[in-house]
Order: structure tokens, then C-alpha cells, then sequence
């Protein structure tokens, strides 16, 4: 596979959006990508944003990695929440040895998927041997491999303990071959991410396939964008996925407003409550969009000078990544409402998009309980020490 270029993936993330608008319907009715957007992404070096560039990835800056996810998001929401979740996951092979990296990420299509964090392993001579089921994987349907997030127990059941007394954590790697799918995804948005569950059986995971994952300790790469979490990279990129679908909303309904007139109403470009509410709007889209970007980009400026990753670094991109999903949320539903009956119908520009900004309202990403953690940090005023594991 050839290098993506790290700045070409932007225009190429937007020449895509004909073919996904295209697809985006099957896609709902699928449930999951379509071959040909998959195709496109695979062929177009998209899923290799984050990968280093040791292995043939673009490792794209933070700020290129969200305006990718903001122009697919524009087009299809499922599309950008699939591309999201399998690129932070491609950044596990910063903490691989080569061998293992390659055999992942080098072998098309070269796509890897996770679900959420759950059940332990077992340790054993040379690996560890898993049973369980995983759910809430995004991407999964068109990963090649697949990953899950473990507690370690030793042979003798005792649990595995980092050097600080917390528990070992381990991301388990293992080809989607190896596991069963369980089609569990019917939902009320994000309907096209197949973000369903998968379980192993008595299945023997090899050493060099169990990375411990966001450990600065196991880290192999020197660049900037592997002193960032995975965690703190896939909330910056959904937080942007967030604002693609609300500019095709904003924008939707501004075309819709320059030709609509209700019934016994005033023409809606001519309603003065229509023209302040539009404006209105396009401002809180523009504050949070350049919130969120001024706060990637500084964060990017002190690890791009060989800063360490400080505390109120976590705590700014969470509390930005956050508030912006939810301002994001705020623009579809006046947006939304502004098109008064023309948004129920599944053939306009609004309905799916309502539902999937929803969605990715109810992420992790979007809890309140984010801002109570960033919240105790500032009070703690501690903020220049490494982040907690958190």
C-alpha cells in the first residue's frame, strides 16, 4: 500500500462525499458501509490517517485527522463515525513490535475495530486466552482484524498490576476470523456503523498481539500525535464528525429558507425570525468550530516543540471536544425545527441527520459528567503534571 499524504487527505475526504451521498441510503438500510465507499476509503489511504508513517501511514496532524472526519461527516454521519473509531485504532500500531503492525495494518484492507472495554484474560506461556463478548464496535463489519480492551489475570487468577497499583489493561488483537459476529445494532441513529458485538472462544492470543495501548512505557514512534491518547484523539475526531453533520444541516436549511413559503406565511428568506435565527446560528456553528480547532492546534504546537502531554492538555480537550458535540446537537435541532414539516420526510436533508446527531450525543464523548471531571482538575490546580490515566 502506498503513503497516504497527510495533507491531500482533506481534498480527498471531499471528492468522496458525491459517491457516500450516493451510497448514504443503502448504507441506513444496510446498516453498514457499502462495498464501494469502503472501497474508496481503502483505496483513497483514509483509514491510514493516524497510522505512522513507519508502516506506511499518513500520521496526519490532529487538525488534518478532524477537518477528514468534518468533510465525510458532511456526506454521511455513519461514514465518518466508521472512519473515525478504525483510524484512532490504527494508532495501536505505535505501540507494536513490526512484525506484528504489519501483518495488521499491511495486509488489505488493513482495517482494525474495537469495541468497548470489558472481561479479563488470562495469562499463559507466551500469550493470554480470552472467552468473552465485546460490544459497541463501530467499523467492525469492515475490519480485518478486530481488538478488545482486557484486565489481566495471571495463571494463578491473580490480577495483573501496573507499577502503580492500577490494573494491567492490554488491547488483545486477533484476526475478525477468529471471532463471531453478533448483529446487534438496531438503533435510532448512526443506523449505517454496524456497531455490533463480537465474542472469541478459547482463543490464544500470541504476545506480540496484546499492545498495551496509550503506555508511554510500550511506546515505539517519537511523533507528536502518539503523545495523545486514543481517547483524547477519538473525542476530537467525533467532536468534529459532530460539526460536519451540523454544517450539512445549517446548510440545508438555508437553501431550504431561500425558496420555501408556508402556507399563508411571509417567505421564509424575507421572515425577519428566519434571517436573525440563521444568523444566529451560523455564529454559535462558527464559535464552536473555532473553539474546538484553537484548542487542537495549540495542544499540537506544545507537542510539536517536544512538550510533554500536561493535564490541562486532557482537560482542555475535553471540556472543547464536549461543549462542541453539544453545540453541535443545539445547531441540528434549530435547524430542524426551522424546516417545520419538510424535516419529517425521510427524502429531505434533515431527518437522518437529526437522528444521528443524536446519536453521537449519547457517546462518552458527550456526557456531562466530562465536564465534572475537567472541573475537578481545575480545582485540583495541578494542571501542568502528565494526565491521569482517566
Amino acid at each position: 500500500m502506498n503513503r497516504p499524504e497527510a495533507f491531500n487527505l482533506v481534498e480527498r475526504a471531499r471528492a468522496l462525499q458525491p459517491l457516500i451521498i450516493s451510497e448514504a441510503d443503502e448504507i441506513e438500510r444496510t446498516r453498514r458501509l457499502t462495498p464501494a465507499v469502503t472501497s474508496a476509503l481503502v483505496e483513497n489511504g483514509l483509514y491510514r490517517a493516524l497510522l505512522p508513517r513507519s508502516f506506511g501511514g499518513a500520521e496526519a496532524p490532529l487538525d488534518i485527522f478532524m477537518q477528514m472526519q468534518e468533510e465525510i461527516a458532511k456526506a454521511d454521519a455513519s461514514t465518518a463515525w466508521c472512519l473515525g473509531q478504525c483510524s484512532v485504532c490504527a494508532m495501536t500500531a505505535a505501540y507494536l513490535a513490526p512484525e506484528a503492525a504489519n501483518e495488521i495494518f499491511n495486509s488489505p484492507p488493513g482495517i482494525l475495530a474495537w469495541g468497548a472495554i470489558a472481561h479479563e484474560v488470562r495469562a499463559e506461556p507466551g500469550g493470554y486466552r480470552a472467552s468473552a463478548r465485546w460490544d459497541f464496535a463501530s467499523g467492525s463489519r469492515q475490519a480485518s482484524w478486530l481488538g478488545a480492551h482486557v484486565r489481566v489475570v495471571e495463571a494463578d487468577g491473580t490480577p495483573r498490576k501496573k507499577p502503580d497499583g492500577s490494573p494491567e489493561i492490554r488491547t488483545i488483537l486477533f484476526p475478525v476470523t477468529s471471532a463471531t459476529m453478533h448483529d446487534v445494532w438496531d438503533v435510532i441513529g448512526l443506523k449505517g456503523t454496524g456497531t455490533d458485538s463480537y465474542s472469541v472462544e478459547n482463543l490464544f492470543i500470541p504476545e506480540t498481539f496484546a499492545a498495551l495501548r496509550d503506555d508511554p512505557a510500550a511506546l515505539c514512534e517519537s511523533g507528536p500525535l502518539y503523545k495523545l491518547s486514543t481517547n483524547m484523539v477519538f473525542s476530537m475526531g467525533f467532536a468534529a464528525t459532530s460539526l460536519g453533520v451540523a454544517r450539512a444541516t445549517l446548510d440545508a436549511v438555508t437553501e431550504l429558507a431561500r425558496g420555501k413559503t408556508p402556507q399563508g406565511l411571509k417567505a421564509m428568506r424575507d421572515n425577519n425570525a428566519v434571517q436573525g435565527l440563521i444568523g444566529r446560528t451560523e455564529a454559535s456553528l462558527r464559535a464552536a468550530r473555532a473553539y474546538l480547532y484553537s484548542t487542537a492546534n495549540d495542544v499540537w504546537s506544545n507537542l510539536s516543540r517536544g512538550d510533554s502531554l500536561t493535564e490541562a492538555d486532557r482537560v482542555a480537550i475535553r471540556i472543547a471536544s464536549t461543549w462542541t458535540i453539544h453545540q453541535s446537537a443545539s445547531v441540528v435541532d434549530t435547524a430542524y425545527h426551522m424546516a417545520g414539516a419538510t424535516a419529517v420526510f425521510a427524502k429531505n436533508p434533515f431527518e437522518r441527520r437529526f437522528r444521528d446527531m443524536h446519536a453521537i450525543a449519547q457517546q462518552i464523548q458527550a456526557r456531562d459528567t466530562q465536564y465534572e471531571d475537567a472541573g475537578k482538575a481545575i480545582l485540583s490546580a495541578d494542571l501542568s503534571a502528565p494526565p491521569s490515566a482517566r
